[in-house]
């Protein structure tokens, strides 16, 4: 008999607790069961695959790459079983669907939002889940089958193979700061006039960290050591308007945040363009739910290039 006959579900969840503890006996506590028989389960099933899944060292152990690739399948499965949980659940409530979003910085503030609003507008009994994060984090949560969607700026060296993906529309970078920054008011600005400020910065490998540098690079500067890092529009937005630190902004989320007297974006301009793109799985048994957010997505992006071209 193939050994994935012989899998249950208590078998994939002890595979993700050595994976997790990468020590049988934490395991066999958490596990509440013995660490020979748990030892002995292992054995067996390295046996049955063929090739080691762990390697034994003094402190534990620690997955192979063989472990780790079935492992990444047991993720997926664990994830489809609490989708299937969650989607029982909201249709016992009297919903017609479930979706769930991931946006990074540059979707969080604009398109994300309005295409929920236009998917709650056309089916208003989906329900809908929104989780923000930065791309290298939401693309993992994707390929692991935590997310649905995610939209955000261009990641194509973190695609997953089972992952599909569409750019939505271009648009620039801006250096924004506080409604009554110093800098707000002047006409125009330089760099060196930026150089003065602390700088609030998204993570070091984000897209949009990645867009700034290139945009410092070419005009002979680098990111300033007076910075600090975060990844949250929340505490991005608190510190802004709380000091006169300056940042970096999307062009749709500077704007939507401008309207909102949240932040200014300064008279500066940073060369080149950025994508944002959605990614989602290639899976034939998804909920329509995701299809029409999907349709959502595309509407609100096109809507408002529409409205720049326009303005």
């Amino acid at each position: 008999m193939d050994w994935t006959h012989r899998l249950r579900l208590r078998n994939l969840r002890m595979l993700l607790s050595l994976a997790q503890t990468q020590n049988i006996s934490h395991s066999a506590a958490a596990l509440n069961t013995t660490q020979p028989g748990l030892s002995k389960w292992l054995k067996e099933l390295e046996d049955d695959i063929g090739l080691p899944l762990f390697e034994r060292h003094a402190r534990g152990l620690r997955p192979t790459a063989y472990g780790e690739t079935l492992i990444a399948h047991a993720r997926r499965l664990e994830a489809q079983l609490d989708r299937a949980a969650a989607d029982m659940a909201a249709l016992r409530a009297g919903g017609t669907g479930r979706v769930i979003i991931g946006a990074s910085g540059a979707s969080a503030s604009d398109t994300v939002p309005l295409a929920v609003l236009r998917l709650l507008q056309q089916s208003p009994e989906v329900r809908v889940k929104l989780v923000e994060g930065t791309m290298d984090t939401l693309m993992v949560q994707l390929s692991r089958g935590d997310l649905d969607i995610v939209v955000g700026r261009s990641a194509d060296d973190q695609i997953d193979a089972d992952v599909r993906h569409e750019t939505l529309y271009m648009e620039p970078l801006h250096m924004v700061a506080r409604p009554r920054h110093p800098l707000a008011a002047r006409a125009s600005v330089q760099w060196q006039d930026l150089l003065g400020y602390r700088w609030l910065l998204w993570p070091r490998g984000t897209p949009i960290r990645q867009s700034l540098e290139k945009a410092l690079a070419g005009a002979g500067l680098s990111v300033p050591a007076d910075h600090i890092e975060s990844n949250s529009v929340t505490i991005n937005l608190t510190l802004l308007n709380a000091t006169d630190m300056i940042s970096v902004a999307s062009h749709r989320s500077a704007l939507r945040l401008s309207q909102m007297n949240t932040m200014r974006i300064l008279p500066i301009r940073l060369p080149g363009f950025g994508s944002v793109a959605m990614y989602w799985r290639a899976d034939p048994f998804r909920d329509a739910a995701v299809d029409e957010a999907l349709d959502c997505l595309r509407a609100v992006a096109a809507a408002g290039t529409r409205g720049e071209r326009d303005t």
